[in-house]
């Protein structure tokens, strides 16, 4: 299903190219999540602002009663109205070793096989390549990529499906997201640019194709369908909203393109959930419609001004729901904490919201709502819904600019206090000893700190630590024993509000 195939290479040298994962795949990012890029394969990107769907490829009633021959065709031809806007980036790298092995090479032994490296502050550095894939998105020379795949390259050179190779700059990068942008240089001509689909309208068991360069086999096309859509919690980049699909991706396909049978970019292919470095099955692409404002964005400034609301966030458990006054099945975002000064705090939010819509559309987990502010400009004045004590109230708030170093969240005798869900921990006022001890910061002024956590007990199990500070017992402020006991009462179940390094966040125990 390619317009270009690789040519008939020896049987040996296919196995070779096969045995390269380990070789090419990047260490796992979180719980065998790789990104697929290859150290030694280019992958370009680019993302089209003009033209629209492929005509012929638009479906149709007729389509829809085809027979098998005639949707092998549609698929035939997808893949070879793709191809030549699909890139290989290769990029180059000059790495300095670290410090303190400077001196190292002073060393008779290191001399003895390596000979003379100069002074004895002279850094060791070596040169290194790597390998990815990218989409033409602009006729001007626009390519849509991963960060990963250009971030910290100093030499960035893309190779066209028709053989042309040229310079490429970095444009630039976002790594919250993982995607970047590159201009290519030179007489390239009028370049066939790929247009943006609306991945929002891509249904669950809709066919896709991966188009990119695994393993430096330019050109592949793999198809697959839309496994998941809205995957989170990866633990990849900082704001994830991935589509997942079971197209073969590899390492060297990071950047290239996901699409749908129309012909349009509705991902950049970006990771792969793989326990041996390969294609396992799991892919995940970026999707056009969080793709496409950050590319606007770096196309416009260089850099991606992110909204900010201020809070610190948590989902909204169901053994929540009472507590918090919100009906059996709501869904929404519990507000752990607000920031001090923050566009919530201006606005009247406090912690024990419940956000429930931003704009008007409903809000059920705590990514999808750091997404969607991220993704509004700094400035906009938003609408947001939200319940507090079981009354529903609304709100509007300026959102101001993320900062650089925050990303909206998702917390004198000792007496060990038994009971119940409580039993294990062992308490003490916040005091002027206890505040040094565990380094509270002075922002939190009243609690009670937990100075011990009996191993194997439900405090232990739900991740409370020394060094906390309970501020909440039950919706009820504590600021010493008897307020706890008094709001503890005889309930097997505690909601805690909990500080942890200066933020707070709610736990439900028992």
């Amino acid at each position: 299903m390619q317009s270009n195939p690789t040519p008939n290479l020896p049987q040996r040298a296919v196995a070779a190219v096969r045995s390269r994962p380990a070789v090419f795949g990047f260490g796992a990012l979180f719980l065998g999540v790789a990104l697929t890029c290859s150290p030694q394969l280019p992958v370009p990107g680019d993302t089209a602002h003009v033209g629209g769907a492929l005509p012929f490829l638009a479906p149709s009633s007729a389509s829809a009663g085809a027979s098998d021959n005639g949707s092998l065709n549609l698929i035939s031809d997808t893949a070879e109205a793709v191809l030549p806007s699909v890139v290989n980036i290769a990029t180059a790298r000059t790495q300095t070793l670290d410090e303190g092995m400077g001196s190292l090479h002073n060393d008779p032994f290191f001399k003895r096989f390596f000979g003379e490296r100069g002074g004895e502050n002279e850094p060791l550095e070596r040169r290194t390549s790597g390998m990815g894939s990218g989409v033409i998105v602009g006729a001007d020379g626009v390519v849509l990529t991963n960060n990963h795949v250009v971030d910290g390259a100093d030499e960035v050179k893309v190779r066209l499906s028709d053989g042309r190779e040229f310079d490429a700059v970095v444009v630039g990068k976002d790594k919250r997201s993982d995607l970047a942008v590159i201009r290519l240089q030179g007489d390239f001509g009028d370049l066939p640019a790929l247009s943006l689909g609306d991945s929002s309208s891509l249904r669950l068991g809709e066919v896709v194709l991966a188009v990119g360069n695994p393993f430096g086999l330019d050109g592949t096309v793999t198809m697959g369908i839309v496994s998941a859509q809205g995957r989170s919690g990866v633990g990849i980049v900082d704001y994830e909203d991935f589509i997942q699909t079971d197209a073969a991706i590899n390492p060297g396909n990071s950047g290239g393109a996901l699409v749908n049978l129309r012909g349009e970019l509705v991902g950049i292919n970006t990771a792969i959930a793989s326990r041996s470095g390969g294609y396992q099955g799991i892919g995940f692409a970026i999707p056009t419609s969080m793709a496409r404002p950050i590319m606007d964005s770096l196309l416009a400034t260089g850099r991606v001004e992110r909204g900010w609301l201020g809070v610190a966030i948590q989902d909204l458990e169901p053994e929540m729901l009472e507590a918090f006054g919100m009906k059996p099945g709501a869904r929404g975002v519990l507000v752990g904490d607000v920031m001090s000064g923050s566009p919530a705090e201006q606005a009247g939010l406090k912690n024990g919201d419940v956000i429930t819509r931003l704009e008007g559309a409903a809000v059920e987990a705590v990514q999808e709502l750091r997404n969607r502010v991220a993704l509004s400009p700094a400035g906009k004045v938003v609408r947001v819904d939200y319940v507090r004590g079981g009354k529903d109230k609304s709100a509007k708030v300026t959102l101001g600019v993320l900062p650089e170093d925050g990303v909206a969240s998702l917390a004198p005798e000792d007496e060990a206090v038994e009971g119940e869900a409580l039993a294990g921990l062992e308490l003490a006022p916040l005091d002027a000893a206890s505040r040094r001890r565990f380094d509270v910061p002075d922002s939190v002024n009243r609690g009670l700190v937990v100075l011990r956590v009996e191993p194997g007990s439900d405090a232990a199990e739900a991740g409370i630590r020394p060094g906390d500070v309970i501020l909440e017992v039950n919706r009820r402020r504590v600021s010493d024993l008897g307020s706890f006991k008094d709001a503890r009462g005889e309930t097997p179940r505690a909601l805690l509000l909990l500080s942890r390094a200066g933020r707070s966040h709610y736990l439900m125990l028992g």
